[in-house]
């Protein structure tokens, strides 16, 4: 079993859990992920590593609270066990000295952002970070990125930290003053679409990293499939990292709205309950 030993709660829908999982700690790399299951017949929900802490055996996991899975999530506190946690699953990122590397993260996909943002840093890269949320309560690890990056720029929709506006906005600056070598955007698929786009206006290559319907995390159901360039492939095992100009974004953003409905459903139930 993997048992919960810290907790915190970041937002009103941000939560943080460090979980023993000594294996895992040991082997993961950033871009990975693991796929958690609360009990023997919760959903099995693919969860993106946010820090492996090796000497500590523990791996620091940060989620949003979307559907009823996630809530259930929200409940553990320290001392609690999960029913099985799979990982490290997916292909990692290629961490190496590209020279200047620009990465942009929004909301809950700031927590897969923070490991490629320090792994690039270890790297010798020079890293410019842009970092987007709703609202001040709602920015998360400013500081650790901080910590991994030459530049930070915080953006919120209201304003309440940093600038007021997009993501792409801040992009489209850093992009006209200076050359980026690379770039990642990791976050909401509307995010990501939108980044991508910008990025290719200066030929600047953006990866970025899809989190579709999985299951088995081995390629085998079929359920994480998306269409990159003239292929189908499997986010599970394939990604979860593609280029962002070779997304079939539209198909990719109205599989992610499939169960959108029975989603919100079993989400209201469980509150109500």
């Amino acid at each position: 079993m993997f048992k919960v030993t810290d907790y915190k709660q970041h937002s009103a829908t941000e939560f943080e859990v460090l979980i023993d999982a000594p294996r895992i700690a040991a082997k993961a790399k950033p871009g990975q992920f693991v796929i958690v299951q609360r009990n023997e017949t919760s959903e099995r929900i693919p969860l993106t590593i946010c820090e492996t802490l090796p000497e500590q055996e523990k791996i620091r996991i940060i989620f949003q609270v979307i559907g009823k899975s996630t809530y259930d999530l929200a409940k553990l506190r320290p001392g609690d066990e999960l029913f099985s946690l799979a990982g490290p699953l997916g292909k990692p990122t290629e961490v190496q000295n590209y020279g200047t590397v620009l990465l942009v993260g929004g909301g809950v996909g700031i927590a897969a952002l923070y490991p490629i943002v320090k792994g690039l840093k270890n790297a010798g890269n020079r890293v410019i970070t842009i970092l987007g949320a709703k609202n001040k309560d709602f920015m998360i690890l400013a500081d650790e990125c901080e910590k991994y990056s030459d530049e930070l720029i915080l953006m919120t929709d209201d304003g309440t930290l940093g600038r007021k506006g997009l993501v792409t906005e801040a992009m489209e600056d850093v992009l006209k003053r200076e050359k980026i070598d690379c770039s990642w955007a990791i976050g909401p698929g509307i995010m990501m679409r939108f980044c991508t786009q910008t990025a290719h206006k200066y030929d600047v290559p953006t990866y970025v990293s899809l989190n579709p319907i999985m299951i088995d995390g081995t390629g085998m159901c079929g359920g994480c499939r998306v269409s990159v360039g003239d292929d189908i492939k499997f986010a599970c095992v394939d990604g979860p990292e593609f280029l962002g100009d070779q997304v079939d974004w539209d198909t990719f953003m109205n599989r992610m709205k499939q169960y959108h409905t029975q989603e919100k459903e079993a989400y209201a139930e469980v509150k109500e309950g």
